[in-house]
């Protein structure tokens, strides 16, 4: 298995690569820089960085305010502060008047892990997907969330990127691995179902494909990185080949990837559909790895669903 890295990560060390070519790009941080890993920008170029101290919603108008300036601003903080306490200002001063506003929110889902439920945001993908215009993304490795970075510096508009604590394996950095925003992967074909998966889950669901694989299942996998817009035709095609789709994710089953789906082939093409995510509960605290098996999000968490629904 290739080296391990926190997304985070990824997203501190993108912002420092892409500085010197976007020169209009400030970060903006909400006392947060080492955990958000902003730091990294913050070493290489201080004066484009700004500590607006724990006042998030307060750091949104700011960044509403540089947008309108013509700079590029990325927000960060934790997703339960940026998405959640921030919501109000996100939705009307940065999308209603769809300005050019980056938010890279970190330490997403139950993998923040001894943090417990008020740091766990579970909710974060729902409440960014129905804000319109807003583009939505959530990277399953350090090569994807590279490319999330870079493809929000290239859009006009309002982008949310949802990056992890937790240190995940690289299974993109293969040199066919092609990012294009609103495009799905796949990562593995198959005829019996098609697992479709964002974020971390996209590892976990390629480790269940392999365990399904010994007992002759046969399970298609593709890598969600946007969830808004979503990839339909690739979801729709894949729901009229295998018959039958399970979506997994970090987030709950209420309004994140799985709702996004169903929306889809309700509408498209009626198909049967497993949800695999954080049931209607909130998280709690405990190591990140723990978490993950004992909300069955791990691979074997997944095998044991998906036998079950077919």
């Amino acid at each position: 298995m290739a080296d391990k890295i926190a997304t985070r990560e990824s997203y501190g060390n993108a912002l420092k690569e892409f500085a010197a070519s976007y020169p209009d790009l400030v970060v903006l941080d909400a006392d947060l820089a080492n955990a958000t890993k902003t730091c990294i920008f913050q070493a290489e170029y201080p004066d484009r960085h700004i500590d607006c101290g724990i006042a998030e919603s307060n750091m949104m108008g700011i960044a509403a305010g540089l947008a309108a300036a013509g700079k590029i601003p990325f927000v960060s903080s934790f997703a339960m502060f940026a998405a959640g306490r921030a919501f109000e200002q996100v939705r009307n001063s940065i999308g209603y008047p769809h300005l050019n506003v980056k938010i890279g929110a970190t330490h997403a889902g139950i993998s923040v892990g001894e943090d417990g439920a008020s740091h766990q945001c579970c909710e974060d993908l729902a409440l960014m997907r129905v804000i319109p215009g807003m583009t939505v993304m959530n990277p399953s490795d350090d090569v994807e969330a590279k490319a999330c970075v870079k493809a929000a510096l290239d859009l006009d508009g309002p982008v949310y990127i949802r990056f992890g604590r937790l240190a995940v394996p690289v299974i993109n950095g293969n040199p066919d691995y092609k990012f294009e925003v609103g495009k799905g992967v796949v990562l593995r074909e198959g005829k019996n179902l098609t697992i479709v998966a964002t974020g971390l889950e996209v590892n976990e669901s390629l480790q269940a494909a392999e365990e399904l694989a010994k007992e002759g299942i046969e399970a298609k996998v593709i890598n969600i990185h946007t969830i808004k817009p979503l990839d339909e035709e690739l979801i729709i095609a894949a729901a009229k080949e295998t018959g039958k789709i399970v979506t997994v994710e970090e987030h709950s089953i209420i309004g994140g990837l799985g709702s996004a789906v169903c929306d889809v082939l309700s509408k498209e093409c009626p198909t049967p559909v497993l949800k695999i995510g954080v049931e209607d509960r909130f998280g709690e605290s405990g190591p990140a790895t723990e978490l993950i098996k004992q909300f069955g999000l791990d691979a074997e968490g997944i095998v044991k669903k998906i036998k079950n629904f077919i």
